[in-house]
């Protein structure tokens, strides 16, 4: 009998006796990054419109957070505009790494992100985790 045999028999065993198997860690890693705050992240263009959104927040992340994949630019210039004020919060510089741009934001807060600074040739594509 091979030992992949032997496993699901025994898998099957438990099945059938009422024992739950648990899945696989690398399952349940998976899902614990599907629904983590970067796992929601949504991933646009800078330059493709004035202001990305509107995005309602979530219960997945309490910030605000944004990060640079892709493109030529170093780092984008962002701020976030709630829509219950219309102002935005303050201009923060965002590189290749999570960069919090609002904190202890209530869950369902509508807001958008306007481009920064123009990039001056540069491209970039942004990732924002709400």
């Amino acid at each position: 009998m091979t030992a992949r045999f032997a496993h699901a028999s025994l898998v099957a065993l438990l099945v059938t006796l009422g024992f739950t198997v648990p899945a696989p860690a690398s399952a349940a890693t998976a899902t614990a990054t599907a629904t983590s705050c970067y796992g929601g992240a949504v991933t646009v263009h800078y330059g493709d419109v004035l202001d990305f959104g509107p995005y309602w927040t979530t219960s997945r992340c309490n910030d605000i957070n944004m990060r640079v994949v892709g493109g030529d630019a170093e780092y984008v210039v962002a701020c976030v505009k709630f829509a219950k004020t219309g102002v935005c919060n303050r201009w923060t510089r965002v590189g290749w790494a999570w960069t919090t741009v609002a904190t202890d934001v209530l869950d369902g807060t509508k807001f958008t992100v306007p481009n920064g600074v123009d990039l001056e040739g540069s491209s970039a594509t942004i990732q924002i985790a709400f």
